[in-house]
């Protein structure tokens, strides 16, 4: 195996570190290794994985798994990708991996963080200028503690130049995918997902959150009705004066009410709920755009076209091309 033919990963460890944001992106890259050598029959394009942490210790997750490095930290050299989990341990992280991180960190070719780990980039000044994305639970903390970071705490990732930031835990498969797909191509990418059992792939710009959950679910009882009404019929007449009629309210107290209880409008939750039903049909279904755009509510293929575009960048047949899930292989 020569070395022009590996990309090497480092995976940083710590004490208290998610165990997922490891082991979730190592199971991709090692996928997309066997895949590439078994395809190819050669070991053009592997992955050459490593961890390492501080002083070379065992670490123990914040589940309480311990993790056996293969290296300290200053043993290994710049690696074509750095990945630097997250985990309760980024909350006060210790000030010699800070170090280590400003110092090193930019000389590895690609820099990846999964979930809390923007933190420690983030105190290592490596987000600086930089839009980067995190669990949605401490985005708020990462802005307001580190304003050179241009904070979006929405996409489950982002990529900029060479620094690619993850949101919450499982996000760190969809992001590692994004990465294989890059460096080896979809098809390979492709078996991975399959073997893992995800889709390949989520966008970096889809939401970290369902509508359901972006949104908080209504204390009073017909509004919690209509809610779920909305998630059951995204194709009916979801205009403010319908909703309103089935929660028994006027529509001017109604609106108010709904997004005071929710946090956000009618007609923005109606918008999401119609973008992720029409999403799952065009990744999950054989169904046409046509068809689509009428179960979901848009009425017409360009009205769909538009919230896809603005919503997502791309376009639904696009977005179907690049997303659709393959059939399942029959049994034998």
């Amino acid at each position: 195996m020569t070395q022009r033919s590996v990309r090497s990963v480092l995976v940083v460890l710590f004490d208290d570190v998610q165990s997922l944001d490891v082991t979730g992106p190592v199971e991709v890259f090692a996928g997309a290794s066997a895949a590439a050598q078994l395809g190819g029959g050669s070991t053009e394009g592997a992955y050459h994985i490593r961890t390492a942490s501080l002083h070379g210790a065992p670490v123990r997750t914040s589940s309480g798994l311990t993790l056996v490095p293969d290296a300290a930290l200053a043993d290994e050299p710049a690696p074509h990708t750095l990945l630097v989990p997250g985990g309760q341990g980024t909350r006060a992280p210790d000030p010699l991996l800070i170090d280590w991180l400003r110092e090193n960190a930019p000389r590895a070719e690609r820099l990846v963080s999964v979930c809390t780990g923007a933190l420690l980039l983030a105190a290592a000044g490596l987000l600086d200028g930089r839009r980067a994305t995190t669990h949605w639970v401490v985005s708020d903390h990462l802005a307001r503690t580190y304003p050179a970071v241009d904070v979006d705490p929405d996409p489950i990732f982002v990529r900029d130049g060479n620094v690619a930031t993850s949101a919450g835990v499982t996000s760190g498969i969809d992001l590692a995918l994004a990465l294989v797909e890059e460096d080896l191509g979809r098809d390979i990418a492709l078996t991975v997902a399959r073997h893992l059992v995800v889709f390949l792939r989520r966008p970096g710009n889809q939401a970290q959150f369902s509508a359901q959950l972006a949104a908080q679910t209504a204390q009073r009882e017909p509004l919690r009705e209509v809610q779920q009404w909305i998630t059951e019929h995204p194709g009916d007449d979801l205009s403010v004066e319908s909703l309103a009629e089935r929660a028994r309210l006027s529509p001017r107290h109604f609106a108010r009410a709904f997004q005071s209880e929710t946090g956000t409008t009618p007609g923005r939750y109606v918008d999401r709920v119609r973008l992720e039903h029409a999403r799952r049909l065009l990744e999950d279904s054989t169904d046409g755009i046509e068809e689509i755009s009428r179960t979901c509510g848009y009425g017409t293929p360009e009205a769909m076209r538009r919230a896809f575009v603005k919503a997502l960048g791309t376009p639904p047949m696009e977005y179907r091309r690049r997303f659709h899930a393959p059939a399942r292989p029959a049994r034998p």
